[in-house]
């Protein structure tokens, strides 16, 4: 066999692996909002202390992203990789003592911990996938491994809802209600629904790094690079750029972390049971009769379709932005997710259902245009420019919060108005790219 054939097969096999990984971090942070409204119920939070998960999540990519470029300079693109996995399973593992002992803290500990993971696993696997091979195939590969990270959070929700949010989470009167003996084996069940999905995956995340310990790897490309990051700093379309990747990580999550709170409120539940199409689709995506299951599994089946259309918008897009200017294609999926929060919004029953679920659809081009809009023209300064923008992931730390904030203040009905000045922003940020003829 040639050279040139090993080295197809070895740049394949490497790539099967880390399609793997993005599947697997996007599952993983999607399963995250299927444990708030638990947590909500247990440790009787707020929506703006159960958005404070979110905070603990997203804040280690603000933290960690750049001190995650630096380290894999250092190491490589391996090395990182196993680093990544082997902090993700760590993380996995703080969430047994947090949920046996019930303390917040060690709760937030592990999101931190197991976002950090993810953070290098970005950082990483990324880059390594774009030379995989040649370049000009290098957008179609990371587009690829971009579906299957849709995928697993498209799975994830179905995922939460069968293992997390199947059984009655009772209210705080109910517990005080109960004796002291049967107080504390609520609380044992209710640790075990924690920890049993999460030990499962930290147990895969370790098969998996021993996996990339022992596989052979080619080792492509250059992993040093320069740390000064003032000039990408000066870039006015970079720090735009990087508002939009902020804004658009923001909506995103906080309409995935509250959507099950936001579906109970429109008393959902009854109408998907009372609903005959709607009842058979939670009753396949539960494998079981509705009578027995929460409410909030119920509704919570539904959010799987929100993450769905992220998948199926993504494939949908991609085509899009190579017939048409990619900044005139973010400006009409952000201008169409306006438009479905403000119909949900002002509506009841299955059409505020449906067209909050339709917003997931018009997410699913944003941040990929947003990052490549943002990086055209940076030249050998794209990697500085990169970290930045992933910098931006934070968003997902601050607007869950915020609108939860809002939410306990004035409800959903004014909290959505901030999801809409986020995709009011990408929208203007499209607008003044419009001129600019990327490749996406």
């Amino acid at each position: 066999m040639s050279t040139a054939q090993n080295t197809n097969k070895s740049y394949r096999t490497a790539f099967l692996f880390l399609t793997i990984l993005f599947f697997l971090w996007g599952f993983i942070t999607v399963l995250v909002d299927s444990l708030i409204p638990r947590l909500k119920e247990v440790f009787t939070l707020s929506y703006f202390q159960a958005g404070m998960v979110q905070f603990a999540f997203f804040g280690a990519f603000f933290v960690l992203s750049i001190p995650a470029g630096y380290i894999l300079s250092k190491i490589g693109y391996k090395k990182g990789i196993i680093l990544g996995l082997s902090t993700m399973a760590a993380g996995c593992l703080l969430f047994w003592p947090a949920a046996s002992f019930r303390v917040f803290w060690v709760f937030m500990l592990g999101y931190f911990v197991l976002a950090g993971g993810i953070t290098i696993l970005q950082v990483a696997a990324n880059p390594y996938v774009t030379i995989l091979g040649p370049e000009r195939s290098a957008s179609s590969r990371l587009n690829l491994s971009q579906a299957f990270n849709s995928l697993g959070t498209a799975i994830a929700p179905a995922i939460g809802a069968l293992f997390i949010l199947r059984d009655k989470v009772m209210s705080t009167a109910e517990i005080d209600a109960l004796s002291e003996a049967k107080q504390k084996a609520y609380y044992i069940a209710e640790a075990g629904a924690v920890q049993k999905p999460f030990l499962g995956i930290a147990i895969f995340i370790a098969v998996i790094a021993l996996v990339f310990a022992f596989v052979n790897l080619p080792k492509v490309g250059n992993t040093a690079a320069s740390n000064d990051y003032r000039k990408v700093l000066k870039n006015k379309n970079l720090m735009l750029g990087a508002v939009g990747l902020f804004f658009y990580v923001g909506a995103e999550v906080a309409l995935g972390s509250y959507m099950v709170n936001y579906f109970l409120t429109l008393e959902l539940s009854e109408i998907i049971k009372s609903t005959p199409y709607l009842r058979n689709i939670a009753q396949w995506i539960l494998d079981t009769g509705l009578e027995n299951a929460s409410n909030m599994a119920v509704v919570g089946v539904f959010v799987t379709f929100y993450w769905t259309g992220a998948m199926i918008g993504r494939f949908i897009g991609s085509y899009l932005t190579k017939i048409f200017n990619p900044a005139v294609v973010l400006c009409a999926f952000a201008a169409f997710a306006i438009l479905m929060v403000n119909i949900s919004n002002l509506s009841v029953g299955v059409i505020a259902m449906w067209t909050i679920i339709a917003v997931g659809l018009f997410n699913s081009i944003m941040f990929p245009t947003i990052f490549s809009l943002a990086l055209d023209g940076l030249g050998d300064d794209k990697p500085q420019g990169s970290g930045v923008l992933c910098t931006m992931i934070v968003g997902g730390a601050v607007l869950p919060p915020s609108f939860g904030f809002l939410t306990d203040r004035f409800g959903f009905s004014i909290a959505f108005v901030l999801v809409m000045v986020a995709y009011a922003y990408i929208f203007f940020y499209g607008f003044i790219n419009r001129k600019r003829q990327v490749e996406i």
